[in-house]
């Protein structure tokens, strides 16, 4: 087997497991808090088995903490949108990270704003829109999912620059146990602003526990560990490309298991097709500049 095609099975095993995440979001029962707060910790002790506690400066250590704190704060409003609508509606809304990266990135780096990027990525918000004003009994899981997206585009913007001169290994394991401790001071706030419609469980049990586990195991360490390898050996173009297909994978699994597809109307469908729409012409664009 060629590395070029061995690069290309982990990455899409990695989109795959990613796609499973707002799976369980929806199969586990309890509130987007504690979800978030039991995924960092088993994911940080899985990494501590893997990696130790490699040393890092305490510069570092605070940037991949606060890159870490995002991280979670994304996590919780995920979650919370799923909670509050459906798995579709809060994977759609992730798509909207595109048109936050246009018009952070150029912000935080002090770089001009690029049109024809924010103009793609106005045409996923016109998708996310046709959805939110013509089914009003999700508007608010929408709106926390619109959240949820600038949050993330906010930490792939920062992990960017934290995460240099770091093994991808390291980064993971400081962002996990670093994020642990500042959601955990998060929470209360998190809670005030965003009410949870179930009560803070302390400790999961039974199926919850389970789900929990395999949660973290598979679809943050196996997940990270995949698209880790996948990048050595193909270029992160088309590792970021292929991950356009994530909120795909995503609802297509959730028609199928939860039987979503009988909540959606025609709407829905108009939303789905221009955010496709904005994902292909920025593929479009990005595989000519890649060429020049």
């Amino acid at each position: 087997m060629t590395e070029t095609r061995k690069g290309f099975i982990q990455l899409h095993l990695s989109v795959m497991l990613a796609g499973f995440t707002g799976l369980f979001g929806r199969l586990i029962t309890l509130n987007e808090v504690d979800i978030v707060w039991y995924r960092m910790l088993f994911t940080s002790l899985i990494l501590l088995v893997f990696t130790g506690l490699p040393r890092v400066g305490w510069r570092k250590f605070l940037e991949l903490c606060g890159c870490g704190a995002l991280l979670g704060v994304h996590w919780m409003l995920f979650y919370g949108s799923i909670k509050a609508s459906n798995v579709s509606i809060g994977v759609i809304c992730f798509s909207l990270i595109g048109f936050f990266t246009a018009l952070f990135e150029p912000m935080i780096f002090k770089r001009r704003l690029s049109w024809i990027e924010l103009l793609f990525s106005l045409i996923t918000v016109a998708g996310v829109l046709c959805i939110f004003s013509l089914d009003a009994r999700y508007r608010y899981g929408i709106m926390i999912g619109i959240v949820s997206s600038a949050v993330c585009a906010l930490y792939a913007i920062c992990n960017k620059k934290a995460s240099v001169g770091v093994r991808s290994r390291t980064v993971l394991m400081y962002q996990m146990s670093g994020g642990l401790m500042m959601v955990s001071a998060i929470i209360p706030l998190y809670l005030c602003i965003f009410p949870s419609q179930q009560p803070v469980v302390v400790i999961p049990e039974g199926s919850n526990l389970w789900y929990m586990l395999c949660h973290a195991l598979f679809c943050t360490v196996g997940m990270y560990l995949l698209q880790i390898q996948a990048l050595k050996r193909l270029s992160a173009f088309t590792v970021n490309l292929t991950y356009n297909l994530e909120p795909c994978y995503t609802i297509i699994l959730a028609f199928l298991i939860f039987g979503e597809g009988r909540e959606i109307n025609f709407s829905f469908y108009i939303g789905i097709f221009l955010i496709l729409l904005s994902v292909l012409l920025q593929t479009l664009r990005a595989g000519k500049s890649n060429h020049h």
